[in-house]
Order: C-alpha cells, then sequence, then structure tokens
C-alpha cells in the first residue's frame, strides 16, 4: 500500500501541467473550470458510463454572467451529483457540496441504542476505541471513523487485553471514513504475511481512460501483537471510503468473515482542486479494486448478509451482532 504516496505525488504533478486556458472569475468561468477539472482528472467515468460532455451541454444553459454566487453553486452542485460519488464536493465559505445517496434511502442497520446496551457502561477506551468482552467470551471493538487516531500502543494494549477471548467482532458501521493509514494500521494486526489485497490505478493522461496498469497493492503484517483467532467485521450502508477500503482489505484474510449490509463503496482516491473564485472542488481521481480486481466504487457485498429487523430491536436484539457470536461460536 505504500505505492500510494508515489501515486500521490504523480497526481501533484499532473494536476500541475492543466491546460494553460485560464479561466475568467466569472460565473461563466468558474462553470467552465469546473467542468475542465472534472473532465481531466476524475477517474470513473467509463465506470459509470457517464457522458460528460452530455452533462455539460445539459448545465451550460442554465448558466448566466449576470446570475447570483448562490445560483452558480447549485448548478454546479447538480451538475457534480451527476457522477453519483460521494468523494465529490464543493465547498465555499457559507457551503459544502455533497452527494449522499450512497447511504440514503436504505435500511441503517444500526442502532444507538443498541449499541449502548451492547457496549455497557463499564467499557473500556483506547483513543477512539471502545471495546469489551461480551459475556460467551467474545471480544467486541466499536470504531465509529478512521478519521478518529489511533496509536499502535493503543491496539497492543486492546489486543492484550482481549487476548483469551475466542474471536472478535470489530463494528465499523457507520464507519465514513477517514485516514486510510490508520486503515492500514488496524487491518496490518490480522495478516500474517505479505498479502495481496487488492490493486489501484492512476492517471497518467487528461482523457477519461488514461490510467496505468493496475498495481497490486499489499498488505504487510504488524511488527506488533497480531490477532490469530477468528474475525467478524461488522458493515452497513454507510461504511464508506476508507471504511470501505479496510472492508476490502479484511475480506482478503481466511479468518475474517464481513457480516451486515452492502457497504456505501467509495473506492476512488480523492484529489482536490480551485476554481477561480477561490471555490474548491473535490473528486476521486484514482481507481482502487479488491483482490478480484473488481471496482469497490459502489459498495462490498458482505459475507453473510444480516439485516435489524424491529422486532429484534424492540427486545434490545442486534440481529447483526448476534449473528457474528455464532458464526464466531462455530468456529
Amino acid at each position: 500500500m505504500k505505492k500510494i504516496l508515489v501515486y500521490l505525488v504523480s497526481l501533484v504533478l499532473l494536476a500541475s501541467c492543466v491546460d494553460e486556458v485560464e479561466h475568467e472569475n466569472t460565473p461563466t468561468g468558474n462553470f467552465e473550470a469546473l467542468w475542465e477539472i472534472m473532465d481531466e482528472h476524475y477517474c470513473f467515468f467509463s465506470y459509470k458510463q457517464i457522458d460528460w460532455q452530455a452533462v455539460y451541454n445539459k448545465y451550460k444553459v442554465r448558466v448566466s454572467d449576470k446570475m447570483s454566487e448562490n445560483q452558480l453553486f447549485e448548478v454546479c452542485c447538480d451538475m457534480l451529483s451527476e457522477l453519483r460519488d460521494g468523494h465529490v464536493n464543493l465547498s465555499y465559505s457559507m457551503d459544502y457540496g455533497r452527494y449522499w445517496a450512497w447511504q440514503e434511502g436504505y435500511p441503517k442497520n444500526f442502532s444507538d441504542t443498541l449499541e449502548r446496551r451492547y457496549l455497557g457502561t463499564d467499557y473500556k477506551i483506547a483513543s477512539s476505541l471502545r471495546y469489551r468482552v461480551l459475556d460467551d467470551n467474545i471480544g467486541y471493538i466499536r470504531y465509529d471513523s478512521f478519521q478518529k487516531a489511533i496509536g499502535e500502543g493503543n491496539l497492543d494494549d486492546v489486543l492484550v487485553y482481549l487476548a483469551l477471548c475466542r474471536g472478535l467482532i470489530i463494528d465499523i458501521r457507520n464507519n465514513g471514513g477517514g485516514d486510510l493509514t490508520t486503515a492500514e494500521m488496524l487491518a496490518g494486526r490480522f495478516v500474517h504475511e505479505k498479502t495481496l489485497v487488492g490493486y489501484m490505478q492512476h492517471k497518467t493522461g487528461t482523457g477519461h481512460n488514461d490510467f496505468s496498469d493496475l498495481e497490486p497493492q499489499y498488505l504487510e503484517p504488524s511488527s506488533n501483537i497480531r490477532w490469530h483467532k477468528p474475525v467478524c467485521v461488522l458493515t452497513n450502508r454507510s461504511v464508506y471510503s476508507a471504511a470501505n477500503s479496510f472492508t476490502a482489505m479484511m475480506r482478503a484474510l481466511p479468518n475474517v468473515t464481513i457480516v451486515g449490509d452492502h457497504t456505501g463503496g467509495g473506492s476512488g482516491m480523492p484529489m482536490s482542486n480551485s476554481l477561480p473564485n477561490g471555490w474548491s472542488v473535490r473528486y476521486s481521481a484514482c481507481p482502487m479494486y479488491d483482490k478480484d480486481k473488481q471496482q469497490t466504487e459502489f459498495g462490498i457485498s458482505p459475507d453473510v448478509s444480516v439485516a435489524l429487523s424491529d422486532e429484534s430491536t424492540a427486545k434490545g436484539i442486534d440481529d447483526i451482532i448476534e449473528a457474528a457470536r455464532k458464526i464466531i461460536a462455530l468456529k
């Protein structure tokens, strides 16, 4: 996975070699600049079968140099939503354009009330990890965001505390991502030899299909304490970005079972650029694949699909956690 750093350097160099056309700081100029940035750098046009020129034609007629800043922002955000990508955002001082349909309109398959019931009040906290031993001697770790830092010492302490458990549940439901290196650090505690976990490409030009060959991505085993027993990773539709990548990495390991709902996706490594008016646009620049060379932009299916039922929830039972406990009990 360390090759990602090389790719990011390449992307920075590529981004600095944008066409010399300078767009004026007008509504029309900013619209043109935004369309062009995406045209040259966005990585999923072919995969999503998007005719970006047709999108331009559709929204260009809504742009006028007499329009207000807010009106321009609305048009630009509407255009970007055609990409169906949670990593595509347009931001300025008073608003943040986003596409969240990857999680909206789907069952949540997570309950704050049930989370409190299973964690109780005497759970332990190691940085951003909350953990405890369940009453059937199965370890449970709740990690709700890879934006929240953890250290190697935290992981050592947690795994030592849970060492006598017969299995481990890692609950990343509602984890919208964050730092990919943190996801790799955690996943490295469950691999015992250098393991192929996916592939990656990076842009080599401004054409929609200008990409490098698929580059294998390997997960290296941690040099610290590692876990050898069964693991279940719990997912739902709100698992995205770095959490989606963590799911793909863990799914490549033989002692891991993914339990719950389809993840939200977000497999494009994001980059950013600026418009003449100072607005910032973020976009997916590098496509990432799983170990079978399959795109995970639209999410990852669990090994065992489980949903929360209203009946169980009313009884204080989390069907997804209970399914994971049964899987570990049978190992």
